[in-house]
């Protein structure tokens, strides 16, 4: 599925997790809002959720996560898995354009509508159009550089913004207590 409309970042680096997006929103080919916040905090903020794609299917997809994680409250992977497999196996929910890039403490998944819940091995994780950009910019700057977590990601996202039209530079960073 390709997502053309933002940036979603997380890093994970020197005991830190930060996760940043960028607050394009665009229909088309058109900008409809510079500002918007793509990153939320569940479960009283220890889990950061950041969205790619249809806002409305991404905050249909947080809710059903919340859900899962009441059930599973210290187990985020299997929370995260249990939606897959429900995003994959319910008529409606299939249909929903949306990635979900998900981190607390221990974890960073990437939980996608095929059913795939992804943990990359280097805690560098990005969804949406500018991706593989501000993956390429984290990757390189987590190994080279003493930067932060939030400070990686703001350079990354950065990156992203420069070259993806559907990102921008008006920025939201979280960071994991």
């Amino acid at each position: 599925m390709k997502i053309r409309s933002t940036t979603i970042l997380t890093v994970r680096h020197q005991g830190q997790v930060a996760m940043g997006g960028d607050g394009q929103v665009s229909l088309g080919q058109t900008i409809m809002k510079s500002d918007a916040v793509k990153i939320r905090r569940l479960m009283e903020g220890r889990i950061l959720v950041g969205f790619a794609g249809a806002a409305a299917d991404a905050f249909a997809l947080m809710e059903r996560l919340e859900a899962k994680l009441k059930d599973y409250p210290a187990n985020l992977p299997r929370a995260a898995t249990e939606l897959a497999k429900e995003w994959r196996m319910d008529r409606a929910l299939r249909r929903l354009e949306a990635m979900i890039s998900v981190v607390d403490a221990e974890n960073t998944l990437l939980v996608s509508g095929t059913g795939d819940v992804i943990q990359p091995s280097d805690g560098v994780l990005a969804i949406g159009s500018g991706g593989n950009y501000a993956l390429a910019a984290a990757r390189a700057l987590v190994s080279h550089s003493r930067l932060s977590a939030a400070e990686i990601v703001r350079e990354s996202l950065n990156i992203a913004g420069s070259i993806c039209v559907y990102t921008n530079q008006n920025l939201v960073i979280e960071q994991l207590p």
